[in-house]
């Protein structure tokens, strides 16, 4: 019996949403009917999505592309972290205004999309907070429209493009922060690994090369910071271990080598000082936990490991400004990953091409690569709306 079978008349898509100094503030969740004929149930689908909040609930934006659902949410009351984006040219006819009247009066939040072509009433334009353009409406409206209002723009491509928004005076932007692989630009000198993700790279390489755990102790120590976080994530009550660790090599031999490399990955996908990178960071653990949960049904526990680190690694060129033809010169990947990532082929490859399908939130896309993969649609679902609330717990 299936868990949630609205999930399985559904292409769900993710962004996030970013301020000016590139924290996240949001995920924008994107949700394409693939019949748009076909009604869906609200309260069905709020059941569904229910665990993408994470606990405790991160905020997450609704973009539903359904009138009839978007009139069903609105007359639940939804979380107080949720908010729904409302078309703007869904305003003004009597069944939309008896929605967004009802919607406020259930406290939900509620975003203005788009350019209406009609005055909206006074008492509509004041249920709505912010309002949201595509970067085109953006440009064409121009600096002295956007600044000094609540404006998100919400179809940013790239970091430049998240760029040319805030310029525009965006308070948000949501989108994709890199589409693109790395390309160095012309005469740039080919730069080193951070020193402080040297003492990370070099203890993946050790665990690698089946290093005794006295070597891998030894290295460990020249990091004293790395040290401290290994202790206190082994102390941590998400571990939930009987005993107090003291020591590194108590650490090292309880997590285990495999344990270990995944938290060793994890942490250099997430160590950059770049406030630019934030954007891309929270992509990146998505896209592993995505690819992780992707393989759940595979009977290879060092295969569902190797999608965890591929969609991970996905994005440590743009991270660490290097191609992954010489990033992976250091890193060590296993061989599959390297495929996937420096080759564009290999066995990951397709999973690869479903998570860029949901990051563009492309309905056709998204079709394409799960017939590819022979995924169903509902499998598909689970596992983004299980990587988005196990991301929101991580952060």
């Amino acid at each position: 019996m299936s868990e949630h079978p609205i999930l399985g008349q559904l292409a769900l898509g993710y962004a996030p949403v970013v301020d000016a100094q590139r924290m996240v503030t949001a995920t924008r969740l994107s949700i394409l009917p693939l019949r748009p004929d076909a009604p869906l149930d609200g309260a069905a689908l709020l059941a569904a999505l229910q665990p993408a909040f994470g606990e405790p609930p991160k905020p997450l934006q609704l973009n539903l592309m359904s009138e009839a659902g978007l009139q069903g949410l609105a007359a639940l009351a939804l979380p107080p972290q949720a908010q729904l984006e409302w078309p703007a040219f869904m305003s003004t006819s009597p069944e939309a205004t008896q929605a967004i009247l009802a919607a406020r009066k259930n406290g939900t939040g509620l975003l203005l999309k788009g350019l209406s072509a009609n005055p909206i009433a006074p008492e509509l334009r004041a249920a709505f907070g912010r309002v949201q353009l595509d970067l085109d409406d953006a440009r064409r409206l121009g600096l002295s429209a956007l600044q000094g209002k609540n404006v998100l723009v919400g179809n940013a491509r790239g970091n430049a493009e998240f760029d040319e928004a805030f310029k525009l005076g965006a308070a948000l932007v949501a989108g994709s922060p890199a589409v693109e692989a790395y390309e160095p630009p012309p005469g740039a000198v080919k730069q080193d690994i951070q020193a402080d993700l040297q003492v990370i790279v070099e203890l993946m390489s050790r665990l690698d090369q089946g290093d005794d755990v006295e070597r891998l102790e030894q290295t460990l120590k020249r990091d004293p910071s790395l040290a401290f976080k290994l202790l206190r994530y082994m102390n941590s009550a998400a571990f939930g271990l009987p005993v107090e660790v003291s020591s590194f090599r108590h650490a090292i031999m309880l997590l285990g080598y495999a344990r270990l490399k995944r938290w060793l990955a994890l942490l250099l996908a997430t160590a950059s000082k770049d406030h630019a990178m934030r954007p891309v960071m929270y992509a990146a653990l998505r896209r592993g936990l995505l690819m992780e949960e992707l393989a759940k049904g595979m009977s290879e526990s060092e295969m569902r490991d190797e999608m965890f680190i591929c969609g991970l690694f996905s994005l440590l060129d743009h991270m660490l400004k290097q191609p992954f033809d010489k990033l992976l010169q250091s890193i060590p990947v296993p061989e599959r990953v390297r495929q996937a990532l420096v080759e564009q082929t290999g066995p990951y490859k397709p999973y690869l091409d479903l998570v860029h399908a949901v990051e563009n939130e492309s309905a056709f896309d998204f079709r394409a690569s799960t017939d590819a993969l022979m995924l169903g649609v509902e499998e598909v679902n689970l596992a983004v709306v299980r990587a988005l609330g196990k991301a929101a717990q991580l952060e």
